[in-house]
């Protein structure tokens, strides 16, 4: 698909068209696409299928007239849909038989005189049956099919000289001649059907019935519901499914939500093949006009949320070229917690040919946060290092202290050119994807190595270890990544302030969520609509831990005295992993190498710990105690102490973490704002 025809961006009346277009929208600005100007600066592409359209035809929303009034029409099929290939009835139809209240319908007469009869079916299309209705007839001889074991449809028909419908046939579905000898087709030209006259009150009357088929009919259940004139869903529950699709449930989920309304899965009217088809409708109908809608989904945000800011920047033909956008109150969790952001692409598949991307970041607990989303047509580092310099706009120009993205030689120039005084590193997950797609003993040993080492030196040795026990020398990949270690390599990140997103735990958490919420190749006004549903989703589990900390208590491990002054200072989720680390410590002893100076943490398991594996770790105290230096760089690559500090902490008898140690981001206070004398606002 060609994606420059899929997103048109017109001139504007300014002369725009020759050069790009970088359209701008937030508080207080007149957005892009804003309304009521927003059709008059869309030109809308040359008609594109969508992906599901199997080739169908798209025309533009302008180009759409409304459906015929003729009676052909019963609300299952629109002949002047896009793509449809059916001839348009012309003429005009007078009104049906105006409904009496003291009428019997022919249904109602059909189960009433069944008694009487003693015949098999309970729907008995006899000659004279009167309808109100062509569809009341419709349904009438449907009924007759399903008890018989035959499909239906509509026939030929014949028009008076006013164009105006006078005679219909109602034919068995097998009816006329297949389109070649040598075909699937079911046609074998049956003649069963029932032929209806309009009546001089406009009402309809069957006039001949033929009943005899010329191929067996289905018996059993299972085999009508598959006829297409029984695999009618009625409107209520079009809805429920649409509802369902838009909530990213797959079809095998839609069908067994709609059994448990009907009772049990067998008392479900419609076929699955039936759901599905209705679900690729809603696909194709949710593709219409995307970019109108997206824009109008934008304009919609932003007035409900004054801080929303969007930016659209154009190609040299004035069409889309890149999309970001934040809400409200992203922007005011990256004034708090945007020191170290991720931007990642590979969370859903290409849209239109677009990537969309995520920029996220952790808050004080340890939650992930959605900052931002992109849509970026190619990966070249131009697209990418305006998708960056936007969003430093967006934040208020603030950069963080560290990004993360995968192994992309772009961005890594996007990212030097847009945020130059900002560190870059790889984000594990992605370096390593390949080797997380089996579990096996391999992976496990892999897993042991990147998550567990501390030091350079001990990655060296576990790393050689690991290649010439699988012997892995030559391997290629294997080659590549240890040759690019300091991008990724905890050991070689200790310096660098992460907050421990290189964790792959992390990232899976980020990933697990958006495929709840955002299903592949979605249009992109759904894309930016399941978008606020997840930002909704993560405030509303952001609110329940504020709750916690706020008003839950905190169970002590070891009941230290610097353990009582974290439960005071950090978040409840932050003192659980505190507390996590205090526990690791009571695996360590202290030797003394010089005392108030310099200590020595072995641990007490040694024999037990893999070869490779650092057991002794030296910890300087420094000015009797103010602030402490591990070998290990926990602290400074996540902001909390490691356990060999705390266990010197311990040691020495300190009652209160050093201040130098408590980093605000963790703590019950990292949302406070303060103004110029130092009070909270």
């Amino acid at each position: 698909m060609d994606l420059d025809n899929r997103f048109p961006v017109a001139d504007n009346g300014r002369g725009i068209g020759a050069t790009p277009l970088d359209l701008n929208a937030e508080a207080g600005g007149e957005p892009p696409f804003s309304e009521p100007s927003s059709m008059a600066l869309i030109r809308m592409a040359p008609p594109i299928p969508a992906p599901q359209s199997r080739g169908l035809q798209r025309v533009p929303l302008a180009q759409i007239v409304q459906p015929s009034d003729s009676e052909q029409f019963t609300g299952g099929f629109n002949p002047q849909a896009p793509g449809s290939r059916k001839r348009v009835r012309a003429g005009s139809a007078p009104p049906d038989c105006a409904p009496c209240a003291n009428s019997v319908s022919a249904l109602e007469k059909s189960i009433r005189g069944f008694a009487e009869r003693k015949t098999e079916n309970v729907v008995n299309p006899t000659l004279g049956t009167s309808f109100d209705s062509l569809a009341e007839a419709y349904d009438f001889y449907n009924l007759y099919a399903w008890e018989m074991g035959f499909g239906i449809r509509y026939g030929r028909s014949r028009s008076n000289a006013g164009r105006t419908k006078r005679r219909q046939d109602i034919v068995c579905g097998r009816e006329g001649k297949p389109a070649g000898e040598n075909t699937g087709s079911c046609r074998c030209q049956c003649p069963a059907l029932i032929r209806l006259l309009r009546t001089e009150d406009n009402g309809w009357s069957i006039t001949e019935h033929r009943g005899i088929h010329n191929h067996s009919l289905s018996v059993i259940c299972d085999e009508k519901v598959h006829l297409p004139s029984h695999k009618h869903i009625d409107i209520r529950t079009k809805n429920l499914v649409r509802q369902l699709r838009e909530n990213n449930l797959n079809i095998g989920e839609v069908y067994s939500m709609i059994g448990c309304f009907f009772g049990s899965m067998e008392d479900v009217p419609p076929a699955k093949l039936s759901s599905r088809n209705l679900c690729e409708q809603i696909n194709l109908d949710q593709a219409d006009d995307d970019v109108r809608k997206t824009m109008e989904v934008l304009a919609e945000i932003g007035a409900e949320d004054p801080n929303f800011c969007y930016r659209v920047q154009a190609d040299n033909e004035s069409r889309i070229k890149n999309l970001i956008w934040t809400s409200g109150g992203t922007r005011m969790h990256y004034r708090f917690f945007g020191d170290v952001i991720t931007f990642d692409t590979t969370y859903t598949k290409k849209l239109y040919g677009m990537q969309f991307g995520l920029f996220v970041g952790v808050n004080d607990h340890f939650q992930s946060i959605i900052l931002g989303g992109a849509l970026v047509r190619d990966e070249q580092s131009e697209s990418f290092e305006w998708v960056f310099t936007e969003f430093i706009k967006m934040m208020g120009g603030n950069h963080p202290r560290t990004i993360l993205t995968g192994e992309n030689n772009a961005m890594e120039v996007a990212v030097r050119n847009a945020m130059p005084n900002t560190a870059h590193r790889w984000c594990k997950w992605h370096v390593l994807h390949p080797l997380y797609t089996r579990r096996n003993e391999f992976r496990a040993e892999v897993h042991k190595v990147v998550d567990h080492v501390r030091t350079p030196g001990e990655f060296e040795t576990a790393w050689g270890m690991l290649i010439e026990k699988y012997s892995l020398q030559s391997n290629s990949f294997m080659t590549h990544i240890y040759e690019v270690r300091t991008k990724w390599a905890k050991p070689y990140l200790k310096d660098v302030f992460c907050v421990k997103m290189t964790s792959t735990q992390q990232r899976d958490t980020a990933n697990s969520m958006l495929k709840k919420y955002i299903p592949p190749d979605c249009p992109m006004h759904m894309l930016v609509k399941r978008y606020m549903c997840l930002q909704l989703s993560r405030e509303t589990d952001e609110n329940y831990q504020e709750k916690r900390t706020k008003i839950g208590g905190s169970v002590l491990r070891r009941n230290l005295p610097f353990e009582h002054h974290a439960s005071k200072i950090y978040t409840h989720a932050m003192f659980k992993k505190f507390g996590e680390i205090l526990y690791e410590a009571g695996a360590y002893h202290v030797e003394v190498i010089e005392k108030d100076k310099i200590y020595l943490t072995k641990y007490i398991g040694a024999e037990r710990r893999e070869n490779w594996s650092k057991v002794a770790y030296e910890v300087k105290m420094i000015d009797n105690g103010e602030s402490f230096v591990c070998e290990c760089g926990q602290f400074a690559h996540t902001g909390l102490l490691c356990c060999h500090v705390l266990k010197v902490m311990e040691y020495v008898s300190v009652t209160q973490i050093p201040k130098k140690h408590i980093m605000k981001r963790w703590t019950r206070n990292a949302r406070d704002i303060l103004d110029s004398t130092g009070a909270q606002i």
